[in-house]
């Protein structure tokens, strides 16, 4: 008998799972907005999605319908989620601008930030916060620890922060 590997050869060792109250509807939207492809979808009995596996760049993100009989709930009917997804891309804009015209609303506009990225967060229409990110600037740890200080001075992390590593 072969040896199985423990991780899937198309899957990294961390992968979001995401519970969206309309999980059909949450595919289309990160199809649109951050161009997802479907890889799977298995829907239960009464027709609700139970699986659904995506790719977004070079990674996979899983999502299901709400469940509440399993205790499985979104961020919407929880009122609010603690986590961020993180998702580099090549243009932060540009897919930020497609999420929003999508269905997200901005918690923060994308902007330069101390430690090298482009860097906005949204809340997608199903109540998961993403931080979209193109890195644009490679620092070195003391670099980034500078700008960080001067950035604490002039209260925030945006583009007060890029100024002192320049």
């Amino acid at each position: 008998m072969s040896k199985v590997n423990a991780i899937p050869a198309d899957m990294h060792s961390l992968t979001p799972h995401l519970v969206c109250a309309g999980a059909a509807q949450a595919i289309e939207f990160y199809k649109k907005a951050f161009g997802a492809v479907e890889g799977a979808r298995m829907p239960g009995p009464d027709g609700k999605i139970m699986h659904a596996l995506l790719r977004i760049g070079d990674s996979a993100l899983m999502l299901m319908d709400e469940a509440p009989a399993w205790g499985s709930l979104g961020p919407i009917a929880l009122k609010g989620s603690p986590v961020t997804i993180h998702l580099y891309v090549e243009d932060a804009d540009a897919t930020f601008a497609r999420a929003l015209e999508a269905g997200a609303t901005t918690k923060m506009p994308v902007t330069e930030m101390f430690w090298g990225d482009r860097y906005g967060v949204l809340t997608d229409p199903f109540g998961h916060s993403w931080s979209i990110a193109t890195h644009v600037r490679d620092l070195t740890p003391e670099e980034i620890a500078a700008a960080a200080a001067d950035a604490a001075k002039h209260g925030g992390c945006g583009e007060a922060g890029q100024q002192a590593s320049q």
